[in-house]
């Protein structure tokens, strides 16, 4: 219930950008990588794969994206396109507004609290991720 409620504020202020939080979160994080595979995005975002894929699908339709040429031609990387890093930047006020929102709700020293905590969570969630790629690939006959 607190992630949608959440959710539901950061896609209100971001709503003028015409950028949902999930699609504002994966543009980041492809900035930040400078390019990326979807296996460092599920990572990176703690997502799952179905949540990511559709997420790529409409920001590669919207010209925000596009893949990357990668040395593995098996691996599905992406890179922003000029649109993409300046969608990013005209959403990023939008998401500062609802950051400053949750700021002021949580208090400082509670949302400090709250992000190191989540690390903790999301370090879990992506071993357990990584574990469960492992196992798939290694299947005892």
């Amino acid at each position: 219930m607190v992630t949608r409620v959440v959710t539901q504020l950061y896609d209100d202020c971001l709503r003028p950008s015409g950028l949902r939080v999930t699609q504002f979160s994966v543009l980041a994080a492809i900035a930040r990588l400078g390019e990326a595979s979807v296996k460092q995005l599920e990572d990176e975002l703690a997502i799952d794969q179905t949540t990511l894929t559709r997420s790529l699908s409409l920001l590669e339709r919207d010209g925000l994206i596009e893949r990357a040429s990668h040395r593995d031609a098996r691996i599905r990387a992406m890179q922003l396109t000029s649109k993409g890093r300046r969608a990013l930047a005209e959403a990023q006020p939008f998401w500062a507004q609802a950051q400053g929102k949750v700021l002021r709700e949580f208090g400082a020293n509670a949302w400090a609290d709250a992000q190191r905590r989540l690390a903790r969570l999301h370090g879990v969630a992506v071993k357990k991720r990584r574990l469960g790629r492992e196992g798939r690939r290694v299947q005892p006959r």
